[in-house]
């Protein structure tokens, strides 16, 4: 299965394989701010409809998430960095996946204030 998703003026639009069966809600500084529900996927499962140019990108802290947001609208549709076993993986914001019922799915709360 493909899901679709984009920011909201479509600026950055994309597809990933598969569907979302669990999310993830991080009380971290920027996660707690932007309100973003996370899909993990592995990178290659994720594919750019747009251009990569039309992104923008912000890291902080550590700087090894690369947090993607569209410079015109704003809004943050997913994230790139590695997992602690040196993977590639995206961090898909669910809430700006096409049809999904994000109150159908559980949702895992993460502690990265902690870290």
């Amino acid at each position: 299965m493909t899901s679709t998703g984009s920011c909201h003026c479509g600026r950055i639009a994309f597809e990933v394989e598969g569907a979302p069966d669990a999310l993830t809600a991080c009380n971290c500084s920027i996660c707690r701010r932007k309100g973003t529900l996370m899909w993990f996927v592995p990178r290659d499962a994720l594919r750019l409809k747009t251009p990569a140019a039309d992104m923008a990108t912000y890291t902080f802290n550590k700087h090894v998430i690369r947090h993607h947001f569209c410079p015109v609208c704003g809004i943050h549709p997913f994230g790139e960095g590695r997992l602690p076993n040196g993977a590639e993986m995206a961090a898909i914001n669910v809430r700006c996946l096409d049809g999904v019922d994000i109150d159908a799915l559980p949702v895992r709360h993460y502690d990265g204030q902690a870290l």
